[in-house]
This record gives structure tokens, C-alpha cells and sequence, in this order.
């Protein structure tokens, strides 16, 4: 069963969740710490390269089936224009000030 964006438990994760959904881009941005980094299926990467081309230029959507430690752990059905739907996790490190310093997924 999906859990509404609304009723994610971190503010910061929750949010991270509406923008990828409304594809604001601007938002999300906001969301992130200076010098914020990923990593998707272990390996680091880009991350303004990344969240172009797998989020906002691919039209990125989740669907949140559980989460864990706090709300900064998710188990999603992520979807997007090139790999259709897969079953990924995605973990988040938030800063003091509630900022996304790092966040990581791949399949689940």
C-alpha cells in the first residue's frame, strides 16, 4: 500500500518526495546542503547530471511502499520516461538545519 507524500515522517525526505512528483526542479534544489552529494546502485555519481537525466528531464515519479529509520530510509516504485517503473530504496542523510547532505538509491 503507498504511503502519501503528506504522511512521510521527515520533513526533509517528505519534501525531496513532492518535488521529484511536481518536477520542481527549483524545490529540490533547495532541499539540498552545499556540496550534497548520491550515489545510485552503490557508485557515486554526478549528482547535478544525475538528477537531470533520471528525474527531471526523464519526468521522475515515486511511490513511497515503506519506510524506515525515522523516514530517511524508502522502499519506492520510482518510474521515468527511459527505465519505466522499478522497486527502489533510497536512503538520506539530513543535515542539522534539514537540509539532504547526501541521499543513495538503487534497485530494491
Amino acid at each position: 500500500m503507498t504511503i502519501q507524500t503528506a504522511k512521510l515522517s521527515d520533513p526533509a525526505v517528505r519534501a525531496f518526495v513532492a518535488a521529484v512528483n511536481s518536477h520542481d526542479r527549483e524545490g529540490f534544489m533547495t532541499l539540498l546542503a552545499p556540496g550534497a552529494t548520491m550515489a545510485d546502485d552503490g557508485t557515486d555519481r554526478d549528482l547535478d547530471d544525475w538528477i537531470d537525466r533520471e528525474i527531471f528531464s526523464s519526468h521522475g515519479h515515486m511511490e513511497v511502499d515503506n519506510e524506515s529509520d525515522g523516514g530517511r530510509a524508502l522502499v519506492a516504485r520510482y518510474r521515468n520516461d527511459t527505465w519505466g517503473e522499478m522497486r527502489t530504496r533510497w536512503t538520506f542523510s539530513v543535515d542539522d538545519d534539514g537540509r539532504i547532505s547526501r541521499f543513495e538509491t538503487g534497485q530494491a
